[in-house]
């Protein structure tokens, strides 16, 4: 089965664990992952990892994607750089194609009025409160949130992040996503047995 490629934002100081079991289950599931950069020339993850984007923020169309990930970055809470990958995820939304927020990139998308009129969650109700969005009414205080496509999360739960995107695309669900998550976040050894029966 042919699918739309996931796009995963890259930028200078992206959170490089945030987005890993995501990524990595969504290639054993058959998606190409590619990286977005502001343009595509290099850059540095906070763990000092390299990378070379193969898409610049301005070729990717909705219509060409499953879904974008905007990973945290120290740039979200720093500067206005990082304002094109939030006005991409409001193309993104309009299209009707998914986006998934965690850490930081919650409060870009927090600067944008994305979260004004969705349940949506972040590291803390009072560091959203400090972009003066009108969402926060809607803040849910869980581990990751979906609502209508768009799913946010907070930076200590990377698991629970990869566990919406692997439900919302299909990858796995019911027990089987309930599986994995036990598995990946509790260490439940039991739940291994469930996913190699899910095979």
């Amino acid at each position: 089965m042919s699918r739309k490629p996931v796009h995963l934002a890259v930028y200078d100081t992206y959170a490089d664990w945030e987005t890993g079991h995501a990524t990595a289950y969504l290639a054993r599931a058959g998606y190409e992952i590619r990286t977005v950069g502001p343009s595509r020339e290099p850059v540095d993850s906070i763990g000092g990892l390299r990378v070379q984007p193969a898409d610049a923020l301005d070729d990717v169309r909705p219509e060409d994607s499953s879904l974008l990930i905007l990973p945290g970055a120290d740039l979200w809470d720093t500067s206005a750089q990082l304002a094109p990958f939030a006005r991409k995820a409001r193309e993104f939304l309009a299209a009707g194609v998914p986006v998934a927020a965690i850490c930081g990139a919650t409060a870009g998308l927090a600067r944008e009025g994305l979260l004004d009129d969705r349940a949506h969650t972040s590291a803390i109700s009072f560091y959203l409160a400090a972009t003066e969005y009108k969402g926060g009414s809607r803040y849910v205080d869980a581990d990751a949130v979906t609502d209508r496509g768009l799913i946010t999360a907070g930076p200590t739960e990377p698991v629970a992040f990869a566990r919406e995107i692997l439900g919302l695309l299909g990858v796995y669900e019911g027990e089987v996503l309930d599986a994995w998550y036990r598995l990946f976040h509790d260490s439940d050894a039991t739940a291994y047995a469930v996913l190699e029966g899910a095979r």
